[in-house]
């Protein structure tokens, strides 16, 4: 497994977000298309005080994956380059991986890669698949010694519209990611409600912000942290925007 230095904060004053799940890596897949387009992406997030990030190319059936090794290097690459244009940011390397009959073979394998090379598996499934083969996915991955976490969960339709069914995963040992921008009301009231709910539950463990773009999908998690801290409280946000993240990176369980 290979080691990544852990983050260092230095004189911030305000414990900075970290963010589990982007596409910012150029040039790679439906993300960032160029190298100019990252640096801006890396730019609003630092704006916000998100100073860590798991990048996290698509890894699916039938396409050209960038392999565990080109990742790190880019990873490296990207974080040198935003360095050297004043944009001082700590980037690891992951995958989101779209569950397939392969997924868990690649995972073993090494070809698909974990997040930040701990235990913990970034997993996306197809909007239509119902709540039973996500759920038996997930057993599946948590069986072979991964621990899963579920890339937001809110684009499910049939997990949307039971939060009894997240219930049943967090007893399976599976971790729940929501989208920010979900969160905020940019993809409808009935997502929005949804992932409220959930937060208002305690029963998600990280908001990313699945940014794709320096446009409509740019890595914003300011407001969103702004409104867990409002509603919910100061604790349960730097959990879900900072601590937990940590954990993921130090490869410890949440």
């Amino acid at each position: 497994m290979r080691k990544y230095n852990l983050l260092c904060w230095g004189a911030f004053f305000v414990v900075p977000s970290i963010d589990i799940h982007c596409h910012i890596m150029p040039g790679v897949d439906d993300g960032s298309p160029d190298m100019e387009t990252s640096l801006k992406m890396l730019k609003t997030a630092l704006s916000e005080g998100t100073k860590g990030m798991i990048l996290t190319p698509h890894y699916k059936p039938m396409h050209h994956n960038v392999s565990p090794e080109h990742l790190s290097d880019y990873t490296d690459e990207l974080m040198q380059v935003a360095r050297d244009n004043g944009i001082k940011v700590q980037l690891f390397p992951g995958n989101e991986i779209y569950f397939n009959d392969n997924a868990i073979r690649d995972l073993e394998r090494g070809r698909a890669s974990t997040l930040a090379g701990s235990d913990y598996a970034l997993i996306e499934f197809h909007p239509t698949d119902m709540y039973k083969t996500i759920r038996n996915a997930l057993y599946s991955v948590r069986s072979e010694g991964f621990i899963p976490i579920l890339a937001h969960v809110e684009r499910y339709a049939d997990m949307a519209k039971h939060i009894g069914y997240v219930d049943e995963l967090l007893d399976i040992g599976v971790y729940i990611q929501v989208n920010a921008n979900s969160v905020m009301g940019k993809y409808g009231l009935g997502i929005r409600h949804f992932t409220r709910e959930l937060l208002k539950k305690h029963m998600v463990h990280f908001v990313a912000t699945d940014a794709h773009d320096s446009g409509s999908r740019a890595p914003h998690l300011l407001d969103c942290r702004d409104y867990v801290e409002g509603k919910l409280g100061e604790k349960y946000a730097l959990e879900i925007f900072h601590d937990n993240a940590m954990k993921v990176l130090r490869n410890e369980i949440i």
